[in-house]
């Protein structure tokens, strides 16, 4: 299981000495825990605390309420499901082919979501009555989004991706295909498919949508 790496998005002021950050850490290690295993609405603070091995009111000198636990849970998550983007898909030091890099992408995403399908399955139930955590992924996911359609517009430009496309509702399609697919098959087990199966129709999917092609076509190339 992937550990909770604090982001410290809600409460910049919290303590800042390295024993403090450590027991915030084992704070949203419980917290995690917590929630997988009885959703949120049952979780209790003193739960929490008790996981972590801390005292009910040791609680609050990190976080406010259990809601912004969750959300810190939740965006660490966030983090952890989008860090293929940077670390595969947009790497500068990669040489692979663009293909290569979405297929390589999209398989590290839905190892991670499938790592973690437990408390991404509460995470998506609280955040369709959680405004302002619904709010927050939106933006952070954002980012991504424009990202990627800045990339889409790149291999446009280089004769490699359907110049038709619109590059911002491509983006904004393919990553709704590409999480709605991890959720209903990881999640909510809507379907049933071999892992290598699941991840390389996505990925062709995925491809076949840009028409991205293997060496850049039209006079206005730059390879």
């Amino acid at each position: 299981m992937a550990t909770v790496v604090p982001v410290d998005r809600d409460k910049p002021n919290g303590p800042r000495s390295r024993k403090g950050a450590a027991t915030r850490a084992r704070l949203l290690e419980a917290a995690k825990a917590v929630f997988e295993e009885g959703g949120f609405l049952e979780a209790r603070i003193s739960d929490i605390a008790e996981r972590a091995g801390l005292s009910h009111g040791s609680f609050y000198h990190y976080f406010d309420s259990k809601e912004q636990i969750f959300r810190e849970v939740a965006m660490a998550l966030s983090d952890l499901l989008h860090a293929p983007l940077s670390t595969v898909i947009f790497d500068p030091a990669s040489i692979a082919s663009p293909q290569d890099r979405i297929r390589a992408g999209n398989r590290r995403f839905l190892e991670s979501y499938r790592q973690e399908a437990r408390i991404i399955g509460v995470i998506e139930q609280v955040s369709r009555y959680d405004t302002l955590l619904n709010t927050v992924r939106f933006e952070h996911q954002q980012r991504d989004r424009e990202r990627i359609s800045d990339s889409i517009a790149q291999l446009q430009r280089r004769g490699r991706v359907d110049p038709s496309l619109n590059p911002t509702i491509a983006a904004s399609a393919l990553g709704a295909m590409v999480t709605r697919f991890a959720e209903m098959w990881l999640v909510q087990g809507l379907f049933d498919t071999d892992f290598d199966e699941g991840a390389e129709q996505l990925t062709r999917l995925f491809l076949n949508a840009l028409h991205l092609r293997e060496k850049p076509t039209g006079p206005d190339t730059d390879q």
